[in-house]
């Protein structure tokens, strides 16, 4: 079996570039948008070996994994285009619990649960098995931006600073095919919702339905300093809301998530 579009994606006229192996999915769409390429299109394979993930971390997904990047070009502000990656954990939760229902019923309790950490990871039962990536570039007047997302289908790195885990592992027996063409068809109903930043009120409501640790202690390391408090909401614009001891609601951009005490920075 090949990779393909999903109905809903053929319909709203996505294109589709597939590889057997290469490099990194967001690199090939990067240089399709700079060579003109202006989309709607996935780039696609299920042995990656050279990507990059938040923070330039090796992002290699072995033979039997999934990497995908989607390529809109799009009249809005960088500062709008953050917010899509919202819609892209939504996209990948719904298409993981499409591929998973079979499982779900074999497994009852013991079923994979998923849920979104931010600001762009997809966990399954605590442990991370999604991560997201963005990337943006000005392309004439538009900006190409770049939404990758890889999946641990077979295989799960080890050492990682949140521990990961494959579908594999988790007992979901499906391929990185499978789950692509679920996953083209949930993003054409998430990105719709988004609507180019208009809709992320109702990205955020459904994202936050989701989120991981919400109400729950949060250890947030940004590179030089950690903030330690409750998680209490994305604002309208992403950003992730701490609340202090003190009382103080403090607004975070990036930073890398720990749950739990400011002792969870950098556990593996």
């Amino acid at each position: 079996m090949g990779f393909a579009l999903g109905p809903r994606a053929l319909s709203a006229g996505y294109k589709l570039a597939a590889f057997e192996r290469t490099g990194s999915t967001n690199t090939d769409a990067i240089e399709h948008a700079r060579a003109g390429e202006r989309g709607p299109m996935w780039f696609v394979t299920s042995e990656q070996t050279a990507g990059r993930g938040r923070r330039q971390r090796a992002w290699i997904a072995p033979k039997g994994n999934l990497a995908a990047s989607v390529l809109e070009v799009l009249d809005i502000a960088p500062a709008v285009a953050a917010t899509i990656g919202f819609a892209a954990g939504l996209a990948e939760e719904a298409a993981l619990e499409k591929v998973s229902l079979e499982a779900a019923l074999r497994l009852g309790e013991g079923r994979p649960r998923y849920a979104l950490k931010w600001p762009n990871d997809v966990l399954a039962n605590g442990k991370k098995l999604v991560g997201i990536g963005l990337e943006a570039e000005a392309v004439g007047d538009r900006l190409a931006i770049v939404v990758g997302i890889g999946t641990n289908v077979v295989a799960a790195p080890e050492g990682t600073p949140t521990p990961a885990v494959s579908l594999a592992a988790l007992g979901v027996q499906i391929s990185a095919e499978e789950l692509f063409t679920a996953l083209s068809d949930a993003w054409v109903e998430f990105r719709g919702i988004w609507d180019n930043g208009r809709g992320f009120a109702d990205i955020r409501k459904l994202w936050l339905e989701r989120a991981a640790g919400l109400g729950e202690k949060v250890a947030i390391h940004t590179g030089t300093t950690t903030l330690e408090g409750i998680f209490d909401t994305i604002d309208e614009t992403g950003c992730l809301i701490v609340r202090t001891a003190e009382g103080r609601r403090v607004p975070v951009a990036a930073g890398e998530v720990f749950f739990g005490p400011a002792r969870s920075v950098g556990a593996a």
